[in-house]
């Protein structure tokens, strides 16, 4: 499977590189005279996501399918997110899906995202990345860096797995524990007491059946959708995070397109998080009937107040450090408020 990964990275490579020098010499048209459109994303087929980015294909084919084609590379084909960015800013692809947590290092404000027990429901987490207006400003942040987020996409709560059950903070000690590449979510596993093993997301399988890690954090789709449920058969509901990922578009692109065609592009990406945000719903309950019944994963229902105590000071941490995400945090606090008592933390 890495190697066919390799050699068809390798071949829309060379694809691109041709497609480049073509642009140089003033031929922005491929084949048909259609702009090829790429977009690369790591999950399955099946996923969500996927599913959400089928539907944005579809609505900008339907809209303006005389002009662009788009082509969706799933499953890390085009390389790991943070490679799949290095590529958008460029301008080889034009969108690719990622995690907030890759973002931190083009505009710290996304560091508030890894904060862990920012939101304290998911009713409270949903209303405030719907609140287009502010959230709007947030996406022109990484401008600079020649990209911007168009929409969002709901991945649930994020919660250990590991080969043994994790009840309370303590049992994490010592534990090696594979975390999202960010210092907010390395500080938050270390305040619990484990080892953060920071690592691409497509590593993972490999390194728990190994033993290079006794486990991970993520959503119960990572269990079937990736098979992390094959090799870590305890799944604790100690939801430390709500992580949203964003669908990110290269700015020359953007910029060039004509008011018409943006508004084709905005009202596609906004479809694409209704269906995927639908589609989540629907496969995180299938996700935990297919982990326990066929995988023998075992789900644990914990007391969340002993992991929200050993965290608190990484939330004060990150609030005293990083003065750009204060008005974004509490911007967030004011959804806290109005959905208090609703939640699940």
């Amino acid at each position: 499977m890495k190697r066919m990964k390799k050699w068809i990275a390798l071949v829309l490579c060379l694809c691109m590189f041709s497609v480049s020098c073509l642009a140089l010499t003033g031929c922005s048209s491929v084949g048909n005279g259609k702009k090829i459109i790429r977009i690369a994303h790591s999950q399955s087929e099946t996923h969500p996501e996927h599913l959400g980015l089928l539907k944005f294909k579809e609505y900008v084919e339907e809209n303006l399918g005389d002009k662009y084609e788009v082509q969706i590379y799933p499953n890390e084909l085009l390389g790991s997110q943070k490679k799949a960015i290095e590529l958008t800013q460029t301008g080889a692809i034009d969108f690719t899906l990622v995690g907030t947590p890759n973002l931190e290092n083009f505009a710290d404000i996304y560091e508030v995202f890894s904060m862990p027990y920012l939101f304290t429901s998911e009713e409270a987490y949903h209303a405030a990345m719907m609140d287009t207006d502010y959230m709007d400003k947030v996406y022109e942040s990484t401008d600079e860096a020649g990209f911007r987020v168009l929409t969002w996409y709901d991945v649930g709560s994020r919660s250990f797995y590991a080969k043994k059950k994790i009840e309370k903070p303590e049992d994490l000690k010592g534990l090696k524990i594979r975390v999202q590449e960010s210092p907010a979510s390395i500080k938050m596993a270390n305040a619990f007491g484990a080892a953060a093993s920071p690592m691409s997301f497509g590593e993972v399988y490999t390194a728990i059946q190994q033993g290079v890690i006794d486990g991970a954090e993520n959503n119960e789709l990572a269990l079937t959708n990736n098979k992390h449920g094959e090799v870590a058969k305890y799944y604790s509901y100690n939801r430390h995070q709500m992580v949203p990922d964003v669908l990110v578009g290269n700015l020359k692109f953007l910029n060039e397109l004509s008011d018409d065609e943006m508004k084709v592009f905005k009202e596609a990406a906004a479809l694409s998080t209704e269906v995927e945000r639908e589609e989540w719903s629907k496969q995180v309950e299938e996700a935990k009937k297919i982990a326990q019944e066929d995988m023998g994963v075992t789900f644990v229902d914990v007391d969340v107040q002993p992991f929200k105590e050993a965290v608190k000071d990484v939330q004060k941490e990150m609030l005293e450090e990083n003065p750009d995400i204060k008005d974004l945090y509490e911007h967030i606090q004011t959804f806290n408020a109005k959905y208090e008592g609703k939640g699940d933390n």
